[in-house]
């Protein structure tokens, strides 16, 4: 199958990792040059990775890379497409205009898929002429590890549309999961409120970082606690997720914590930054906890 892959980032170049791995042919596009250059020295390290576990050959390597092809020309590349998935920055008027531009150039035929964690499908079908067409394809990071994919059915994505990213998930080998179309759709409306509760938890002097996850770590069970999830993920995209989800269903209980806006507001995104609840240094996998929730 053709496949193109709007956004080289995180979860863009993962997605195109699992597809061009299982045998499709898929062109990564984005804005920038720049932007493909980072997002395909990543896919290359994470193939070595699979090499040296052995769950790969060097062969398997060569012609994952084979199958990617890249362009900044947008049009041009989705003019081939069966499928393109969306994985652009998590902002609605953003993945409104791309969808209005796939639907300008991409075939008739062609499934269009966001990657979207939070953001209607619904909407977001409705910029098209092809709203039956339009699903949600929400990978989990890292895309290339984690095995769900929850598809999320628009209020007139057809059963036919459904039906055919149900299997083609299944057979790049991940598990997909129907759900419906609402505010944050079943994991980040459940997993979200829960970071925005640790980080009330810190903002109100209840325990400290540390503390916080290490109590979710050892006494749940998560294998990360809430505020390093949070910094893994990008504090801007955790605001982001809790704003739709506070716009979306109404309810008080989803304002996003005043602390997490201002840390955004600061630029203190997590991991992507180098700083957030914890201060990253490349190189280094020593947990340190940020000198403003140190003191």
């Amino acid at each position: 199958m053709n496949i193109s892959v709007i956004g080289a980032g995180q979860m863009g170049n993962g997605i195109a990792h699992v597809f061009a791995q299982s045998g499709h042919s898929v062109t990564l596009i984005d804005i920038a040059q720049a932007g493909l250059d980072k997002g395909m020295a990543t896919i290359g390290k994470n193939l070595d990775r699979q090499v040296a576990k052995g769950s790969i050959t060097e062969e398997q390597k060569a012609a994952t890379l084979k199958n990617i092809t890249t362009t900044t020309d947008m049009a041009a590349g989705v003019k081939q497409a069966e499928l393109v998935v969306e994985a652009a920055t998590e902002n609605v008027d953003l993945k409104l205009k791309i969808f209005r531009d796939l639907d300008a150039n991409a075939p008739a035929a062609c499934i269009l898929a966001t990657n979207t964690s939070s953001i209607s499908i619904t909407r977001i079908a409705a910029a098209t002429k092809r709203p039956g067409q339009v699903i949600g394809m929400h990978f989990m990071n890292p895309v290339p590890v984690m095995k769900l994919v929850e598809v999320i059915r628009g209020y007139d994505t057809t059963d036919a549309v459904t039906a055919t990213v149900v299997e083609l998930s299944s057979a790049i080998g991940k598990v997909p999961v129907a759900v419906n179309d609402y505010a944050g759709f079943v994991a980040n409306r459940i997993l979200m409120p829960m970071i925005n509760e640790a980080i009330q938890t810190l903002f109100q002097g209840v325990g400290g970082v540390a503390e916080i996850d290490t109590i979710m770590k050892l006494g749940m069970a998560h294998p990360m606690g809430p505020l390093q999830l949070a910094d893994f993920i990008g504090l801007d995209t955790c605001l982001a997720i809790m704003r739709v989800l506070h716009e979306g269903l109404g309810e008080a209980k989803y304002a996003p914590c005043p602390l997490l806006v201002q840390m955004v507001t600061a630029g203190k995104l997590g991991v992507k930054s180098g700083e957030g609840f914890y201060v990253y240094t490349q190189g280094s996998k020593d947990l340190v906890v940020a000198p403003v929730f140190s003191k």
